[in-house]
């Protein structure tokens, strides 16, 4: 028998931030995979998603190698990526944001342009720059960001739309 003022409560898994490291570049290459794949389906068709998704290699050795070129955050929730960050600080650019289709609108990526804008802070940045894609453009604009314009990219034949992005770095978060 059953006793109903006892309630199991299952434990909500925790996301962890923290500098990425050699062992997330197999999760990294599968969050941006499918990001692209099913987290853009509403902003670029299917050839277009799927000459995007081909432009970076889905091999974790790939992944490992972009970690020496910029500075990657992480997004770990029971020890697995599940959402990244890459900057340049020479460049004072953010190459890449990504987050598991299931676990957008969450504040993930959010909390990752956070840590980044402040570690580019302390090393001196005061301006920083993306190009985002469709599906970020409108959640970049709500963070502080001003567009710069629109911009095509080619990607394996096909021609696809991104916008370019600055936001001027202050230490205090509005």
């Amino acid at each position: 028998m059953l006793n109903s003022d006892v309630v199991e409560a299952t434990p909500t898994p925790r996301v962890t931030y923290r500098a990425g490291f050699a062992r997330d570049a197999a999760d990294q290459a599968e969050v941006f995979y499918h990001a692209v794949m099913q987290g853009a389906a509403a902003h670029y068709g299917v050839e277009e998603r799927h000459a995007w998704a081909s432009a970076l290699p889905r091999e974790a050795s790939a992944w490992a190698a972009r970690q020496a070129l910029y500075t990657t955050l992480v997004a770990s929730c029971d020890g697995r990526c599940v959402g990244f960050l890459e900057f340049d600080l020479a460049a004072k650019r953010i190459e890449t944001l990504y987050v598991w289709p299931s676990l957008t609108g969450r504040g993930i990526g959010t909390t990752l342009l956070v840590h980044a804008e402040r570690m580019l802070l302390e090393q001196g940045v005061s301006r920083v720059e993306i190009e985002a894609s469709a599906v970020l453009y409108e959640r970049l604009l709500r963070r502080g960001f001003t567009n710069l314009g629109e911009q095509w990219v080619e990607r394996s034949g096909e021609r696809l739309k991104r916008y370019r992005l600055v936001k001027q770095l202050n230490a205090v978060e509005t």
